[in-house]
């Protein structure tokens, strides 16, 4: 009494005649296609966003802080603060924040004013001016 199995690589058609198991070659290439005209619509998006990330500006303070020092470490102190540096009084683009962050400097500035005012910008938070631009650097691409 042998008994056949069914094939386990085989599995049996639904109703309709479809193998469920397996997708038809037309499904992959939908499927493929559905992919591909993804991919070309949301890479324009990206470069968009990828373009206004590196316009974007981080005013060094923000305007309602404008009066103010940056001390070395980063925080905003009154004017005047022996060792911290005068506020940049214009904001840097996310470019120029990005290469100082790689090794670089922010236009006019020099050694311990750059740290001083990088400092500032990885302390941003939520709500002050700058911050979605800073955040938005931090993004992988």
């Amino acid at each position: 009494m042998s008994e056949s199995l069914p094939h386990q690589d085989n599995p049996e058609p639904d109703e309709d005649g479809l193998d469920l198991a397996a997708p038809s070659r037309r499904q992959l290439l939908m499927g493929g296609a559905v992919a591909a005209s993804a991919i070309v619509s949301i890479r324009p998006a990206l470069a968009n966003t990828a373009a206004s990330v590196l316009n974007c500006t981080i005013p060094v303070p923000d305007q309602g802080r404008s009066g103010n020092y940056i001390a070395p470490n980063g925080q905003v102190v009154p004017a005047g603060t022996q060792g911290a540096f005068p506020g940049a009084g214009r904001g840097y683009t996310g470019e120029q924040v990005k290469q100082a962050m790689r090794g670089g400097r922010l236009p006019g500035t020099g050694y311990e004013q750059n740290q001083a005012y990088l400092n500032y910008i990885r302390r941003l938070q939520s709500g002050t001016s700058g911050f979605t631009c800073y955040a938005s650097l931090q993004m992988p691409r």
